[in-house]
């Protein structure tokens, strides 16, 4: 069965790579297509080739004609440009969304495999609603009443029901994408909820790790790194059904969230996830720290099972990993 639709955000990047294909093909730079051309914005091509603007089909004709692109390719691109625009009916997909939202409804929409490791709150595809309303309603402080995404953010209910919305990946899909999470124990202690949400949040997880898609894992908090090395931040790493599709890290931060494509910074980030992956509980010794902690009614070091994780080898660098190092 076909996988999920993708979203036109991934199709305007994939337009991006294409376009910039075909003008290094061509042998030309920016500045001579802005030329020969003719747009009066130096800086149109450059959102084009970014993925940053919604594309017009004359312009990407314009584009291909000057690269001297076949008929065959054109078509192929042309079919992109179509997704890369249709924005209205891939969100009629879910029943509530809001910007915030978005930005990962939009990523995880067409995947094949996601990889989460979270440090202090729990991945919001394996959140309940109470405890995705505890962390919006927590934060709502910090929200800048003057900025527009901030001011739709201000309503928890709203966001949390787009939060679940977007959670219908792991349900609903005829080929929902293979799920990896890891996540420290910490971030199931009574810091992140009370004991009745946290008793729901444990059970939540317990029943999600039993989906064949959805593997959990547990780091303990006394396990130790190669080197004592600490992750600086949670992230996710997305890869897509279609294999042309650049895959992409996601670094969420306090209002902003960054999404990075470079095979630099991705082969780094996926290096890490092996790491850490190495060091968490396997995903049935997860099963029964979670069913443990779940009894006990609360997460953490002391409730959990105290099983270790595997130990970890010394660690392996490929030739293009990119750079793990101290900010």
């Amino acid at each position: 069965m076909p996988p999920q639709q993708q979203s036109p955000i991934l199709r305007r990047r994939r337009l991006g790579i294409e376009l910039r294909k075909y003008r290094e093909a061509a042998g030309l730079t920016g500045d001579q297509v802005i030329e020969r051309i003719g747009w009066a914005s130096a800086s149109k091509l450059s959102r084009l080739e970014n993925g940053r603007s919604r594309p017009e089909l004359r312009d990407v004709l314009d584009l291909l004609e000057i690269y001297g692109v076949t008929e065959s390719e054109r078509d192929e691109v042309v079919a992109i440009v179509r997704g890369a625009g249709d924005m209205r009916s891939w969100l009629r997909r879910y029943p509530t969304m809001t910007p915030r939202q978005r930005q990962y409804a939009e990523l995880e929409a067409g995947c094949a495999e996601i990889r989460e490791y979270s440090p202090v709150i729990i991945p919001g595809l394996l959140q309940t609603q109470e405890y995705a309303r505890v962390r919006f309603t927590s934060s709502q402080p910090l929200n800048d009443p003057d900025d527009r995404e901030a001011g739709d953010a201000a309503d928890p209910d709203t966001e949390v029901q787009a939060r679940l919305s977007r959670q219908r990946l792991l349900y609903d899909e005829a080929v929902p994408p293979e799920y990896t999470a890891i996540i420290e124990a910490a971030a199931l202690g009574p810091r992140a909820g009370s004991a009745e949400v946290m008793r729901g949040q444990l059970a939540h997880l317990c029943k999600l790790a039993e989906l064949p898609h959805v593997t959990i894992r547990i780091l303990p908090q006394d396990v130790v790194m190669p080197g004592h090395y600490l992750p600086h931040t949670g992230f996710s790493v997305y890869r897509f059904a279609d294999p042309r599709d650049p895959e992409t890290v996601a670094i969420e931060g306090l209002s902003l969230n960054f999404m990075v494509s470079e095979r630099k910074e991705l082969n780094g980030y996926k290096v890490l996830f092996e790491w850490l992956q190495a060091a968490a509980l396997s995903a049935d010794a997860t099963k029964s720290w979670l069913a443990d902690a779940a009894g006990r009614g609360s997460g953490g070091a002391e409730s959990g099972a105290r099983v270790r994780g595997a130990a970890l080898p010394p660690p392996q660098r490929t030739p293009h990993a990119g750079r793990l190092t101290e900010q």
